[in-house]
């Protein structure tokens, strides 16, 4: 396990009341935050960017989203414990540790083979072991469906079928959708086999990549 001190925690209980204060409410979600070590996922140089609610570059045009926007997307999922939820961008793997806090069992597909490659060594290096899988997340994984939540953590262009018909019955997909530089949180239920639509705030997420996505 990598290094997790008193001043990190200290720094994680700081973020956590941040994020109290611009509206995430779940407790659940908030205790989640402050458990999972975000420092560890940024080089030593940029440790003091760590728990500051901003997104961070890690490489590949990639980012880590910033807490706030994690902090949303899961509130909004409604993750129980026992969940089966299928995160479509593994990027850094934060998002996938947040999920498991959560009590879900997490599979996390990623587009890009670097990130996918790093995750999967790094993620159960600090405790967390999810399912990864690599390839077109924009189409989901239906060798593994339904599942009971969808977690997309790139903005598409439209909501894709696929995702949809992987949902199981009164389950959740949580997606930003819209133009390629900012797009709409939006979050589908299914009950009775029938799609309901909300909208919530915009945010600006990296392009979902694949079949159903953006083209690079």
């Amino acid at each position: 396990m990598l290094e997790d001190n008193y001043k990190q925690r200290g720094l994680r209980k700081k973020l956590v009341k941040i994020l109290e204060k611009k509206g995430i409410t779940d407790p659940r979600v908030l205790q989640a935050i402050g458990k999972v070590p975000r420092h560890v996922f940024f080089d030593n140089a940029l440790l003091e960017h760590a728990y500051q609610d901003k997104a961070f570059p890690i490489g590949e045009g990639q980012t880590i989203s910033q807490p706030y926007t994690v902090a949303f997307q899961t509130e909004k999922l409604e993750v129980k414990p026992g969940d089966k939820v299928l995160e479509i961008g593994t990027g850094s793997g934060y998002q996938a540790c947040i999920l498991l806090e959560l009590g879900a069992r997490v599979y996390t597909i990623e587009y890009n083979k670097k990130l996918y490659d790093t995750a999967r060594t790094f993620l159960p290096r600090i405790g967390y072991k999810p399912y990864f899988y690599f390839g077109d997340g924009s189409k989901g994984l239906p060798a593994k469906a339904p599942f009971d939540k969808i977690l997309v953590t790139a903005g598409a262009p439209v909501v894709p079928e696929s995702l949809t018909k992987q949902l199981a019955e009164n389950g959740i997909l949580v997606i930003p959708v819209g133009a390629r530089d900012k797009q709409r949180m939006v979050r589908i239920r299914k009950k009775n086999g029938r799609l309901t639509k909300e909208a919530f705030d915009y945010f600006s997420f990296v392009p979902l990549l694949g079949e159903s996505g953006w083209t690079r």
